[in-house]
């Protein structure tokens, strides 16, 4: 059959329009590809802001970042010697730092487990000051915190169930006299038992990095499950020197508390120091200055003390040394590191 002229017409018509669809169709399968593109980009940008995001609020913190927590602390990854230092056969571990220079001038199994003793208290109170609690306020001591439920070679303030006396002065006397009873009716106050104030206790010691310690109790008394290390004991007296009642009390001579005695009576006892160097029983550092701190001792913690020194040019130092065999032991190897000072400034 032939092919008429209109027919022909028809064909090239035909053909014309199957150009168009096939240029349409290659420009919509382009307009897809180009939109997936763009919707691609956009999420994937999107993603990417968010998780920038995430991490600039989640993980560019302290607690993530150790090269910006530990900036402005003294870290050591090893043992330190220096001139003078203690003979390592007294004592189980020891640390001098240096808080303007941000640095371990000794250190002796630092990270090593420790029975803490008293020095325990040093966290106690950092969980009251960074609580926020009134230190104003009235604690009614409990059956617990008496004096007398506690053993005759247990120091205690000598509180009776009953007495009635500040936040405040319980601090003094758990800081400056060490009292275990004290230490109880703290906890009780803040947290109603001694074991939700020990969960307290660890939670505070995990978000300032002392992860190699564990606590049971507020005052120190020996339990196989409550250790510290010496390294951790910095971190904490560290984080309570920025607290003014603290430095406060760590400098005090004496205290005396005014207490409410159950019948009604009123009462006035004063504390003095543990610390041998503030009651004279110990001679001082022939260089550098002492200015408070913390003693601890039992049986299977040793002899232990920790203080804030100051060189003689006024530069701050915390000294500690842990499991002494003896107090006279414990204080003649604390003057060694603190005479040290001289020696790497």
């Amino acid at each position: 059959m032939r092919c008429t002229g209109k027919s022909k017409r028809y064909l090239k018509a035909r053909r014309r329009r199957n150009r168009i669809v096939r240029i349409m169709v290659l420009f919509l399968i382009l307009q897809c590809i180009a939109a997936a593109g763009i919707y691609y980009l956009i999420n994937h940008s999107k993603e990417q802001y968010l998780v920038a995001e995430y991490e600039s609020s989640h993980y560019n913190k302290a607690l993530y970042k150790g090269d910006l927590y530990s900036a402005d602390l003294c870290v050591s990854a090893e043992n330190v010697d220096m001139n003078g230092a203690p003979d390592k056969n007294t004592f189980q571990a020891g640390g001098l730092f240096d808080l303007e220079g941000r640095k371990a001038d000794f250190a002796y199994n630092i990270y090593e487990r420790m029975y803490p003793a008293s020095l325990t208290k040093l966290m106690t109170a950092l969980v009251v000051f960074d609580s926020g609690t009134d230190l104003s306020e009235t604690v009614v001591v409990s059956k617990n915190a008496d004096a007398r439920s506690f053993a005759a070679d247990e120091q205690v303030c000598g509180i009776q169930e009953g007495d009635q006396l500040s936040l405040e002065s319980l601090l003094y006397g758990l800081l400056v006299y060490s009292g275990n009873d004290n230490a109880v009716a703290i906890a009780e106050h803040i947290s109603k038992t001694e074991a939700e104030f020990a969960e307290l206790m660890n939670k505070k010691a995990e978000e300032i990095m002392a992860t190699g310690s564990h606590f049971v109790n507020s005052n120190g008394l020996h339990n196989e499950s409550h250790y510290t290390t010496a390294y951790d004991m910095y971190l904490i007296f560290n984080e309570c020197m920025k607290h003014e009642k603290f430095m406060e009390i760590i400098e005090a001579d004496s205290y005396t508390a005014n207490i409410k005695r159950a019948d009604g009576s009123d009462a006035s006892v004063k504390w003095e120091p543990t610390n041998y160097y503030a009651l004279g029983e110990a001679d001082l550092p022939k260089s550098g200055k002492i200015i408070g701190g913390k003693t601890g001792t039992t049986l299977s913690a040793g002899n232990c003390l920790i203080l804030l020194d100051e060189s003689d040019s006024g530069n701050p130092f915390i000294s500690i040394v842990m499991g002494a065999k003896t107090k006279e032991i414990l204080y003649r190897d604390m003057t060694a590191l603190i005479e040290g000072i001289s020696d790497v400034q």
